[in-house]
């Protein structure tokens, strides 16, 4: 089988390559060909404009993470199946964790210089913290990153309160709320954390009015979209201190290979001091590549055997 990976997941074609062994051909492109057909058994990439998959000869298009608002599902060519993978849910949760831990003991406050001179009054004149017990979150998307947060929140005796489409009960929640009673829940929850899609839905989900009826001091944590959030609202929101602050680690823009000047949204939130700016790293780490990629090559066998693929999205007619 030919395998072509796109773009700047390039580097991962040799740890592909090993995973599925030596009778496949894994090759990389810096892009989609400008014209022309792309042939290929199997494409992976995480964009796809519509042109780009009108000029599409494949069996499988496997994206290597999570999100598909950048895929083109509706052009997608006959015939061609569609998986996309997950994985991260364990960084993310702690990722999520450390962040509300570090609001609790650090907040705003950098390392005090601990030498001679600063030591008698640091520990004579020191602050309480927070404590992260007894404190209320609400997440929204209880998907696979939603349960693994809450596990991990829950074991903070944190109270949990899961906020989704169904509404329907959830067993790692402490409570559950559907989509539509957002409003009536955020003047009672100290963090907000937002781990759904991005859809026309839930598009600007958080925009100035639930932010106006967030608490003062509350803490929003956006691991989703970044336009899940009105960012004008949010950003004014910061600057005059109507909510407490935020961890934010997914932007409105997105450097492509080789742009060395492009800011990540279009308000300055790294110059505000009760923002934490994080350039997408919650779920980075080197065991989520290597567990992403061992999915993507068993993938790959079933399809060589004919067998049912693991996270098929999409499977034209």
């Amino acid at each position: 089988m030919l395998i072509t990976i796109l773009g700047q997941h390039g580097p991962n074609a040799p740890l592909l390559q090993e995973l599925v062994g030596n009778d496949h051909q894994v090759r990389t492109l810096p892009g989609f060909p400008p014209d022309g057909v792309l042939q290929t058994d199997v494409l992976i990439t995480t964009r796809l404009t519509p042109d780009e998959a009108g000029r599409l000869q494949a069996r499988l298009l496997h994206v290597p993470g999570a999100g598909l608002d950048a895929i083109a599902l509706e052009a997608v060519p006959q015939g061609c199946l569609v998986c996309n993978v997950y994985e991260h849910e364990l960084p993310i949760a702690e990722f999520i964790t450390h962040a509300i831990l570090q609001h609790q003991i650090f907040g705003e406050s950098e390392s005090p210089v601990l030498d001679e001179t600063h030591w008698p009054q640091e520990y004579l004149g020191r602050r309480f913290h927070g404590e992260a017990a007894g404190k209320r979150v609400a997440i929204i998307g209880f998907g696979a990153i939603g349960r693994a947060a809450a596990q991990r929140l829950r074991a903070l005796e944190m109270h949990v309160t899961a906020v989704t489409r169904r509404g329907t009960p959830e067993a790692l929640a402490d409570a559950t709320s559907h989509i539509s009673q957002l409003r009536s829940l955020l003047g009672d929850i100290d963090y907000l954390v937002l781990s759904c899609p991005l859809t026309e839905d839930t598009r600007g989900l958080i925009g100035p009015e639930e932010l106006a009826l967030m608490h003062p001091e509350a803490l929003l944590i956006n691991i989703g979209r970044a336009p899940l959030v009105d960012q004008a609202a949010l950003y004014e929101a910061l600057l005059h201190r109507r909510i407490g602050g935020a961890v934010l680690d997914v932007w409105h823009h997105y450097p492509q290979p080789g742009q060395t000047q492009l800011a990540p949204a279009d308000y300055p939130f790294h110059t505000l001091p009760n923002v934490r700016c994080t350039p997408h790293i919650s779920g980075w780490t080197h065991g989520l590549i290597r567990r992403r990629y061992a999915l993507i090559a068993r993938n790959i066998q079933q399809l060589e055997k004919g067998a049912p693929l693991k996270n098929l999205l999409h499977q034209p007619a």
